[in-house]
């Protein structure tokens, strides 16, 4: 993968990316794997975006797939794959593991449904509804009732884990 790419491609969403992958992982090494994967996946498939959305959508909507792919991986098998050192600052940007009140919210994030999972993050992203319609592949409406469903069970989950 070429730098140029990555500073111009990938690391302006990088923080998106990395919630993502947050939201699908337990620990730094799956964190690092998931990350890497994605940034491959972006660069690989590069020459399939059409152009219909904004490539932030598309990024995002890549991310999440290649996330729950993945997850659908590892509940199927036992099989890992070999991780390289990741960029300083997406390094940085992870050790949010190491925040206890972000690890609760994390932690009740990861018991939403894989959907609900990016749903959520893109909500927290302030992406419009219409945005995360686009990307999770429904409509607008629907986004609308889901969030205020899901807020109401992390609300449930984290009363009284968060001060």
């Amino acid at each position: 993968m070429s730098s140029d790419f990555y500073r111009s491609s990938i690391l302006p969403y990088a923080a998106i990316i990395i919630k993502i992958c947050r939201a699908y992982t337990n620990t730094q090494e799956d964190f690092e794997d998931y990350y890497q994967e994605v940034c491959l996946q972006i660069w690989k498939s590069r020459d399939n975006f059409r152009r219909q959305s904004e490539w932030s959508t598309w990024v995002y909507r890549l991310s999440l797939n290649v996330c729950l792919t993945l997850l659908k991986k590892k509940k199927n098998s036992s099989q890992y794959f070999a991780s390289d050192a990741l960029p300083e600052e997406v390094v940085e940007d992870s050790h949010a593991f190491s925040d206890e009140a972000l690890n609760h919210l994390y932690d009740a994030i990861r018991q939403l449904s894989e959907v609900d999972r990016g749903v959520i993050l893109l909500y927290l992203e302030e992406k419009s509804y219409q945005e995360i319609a686009d990307i999770i592949g429904t409509n607008p409406n629907n986004i609308g009732v889901r969030i205020k469903r899901i807020k109401e069970r992390l609300k449930k989950r984290l009363d009284g884990k968060v001060n």
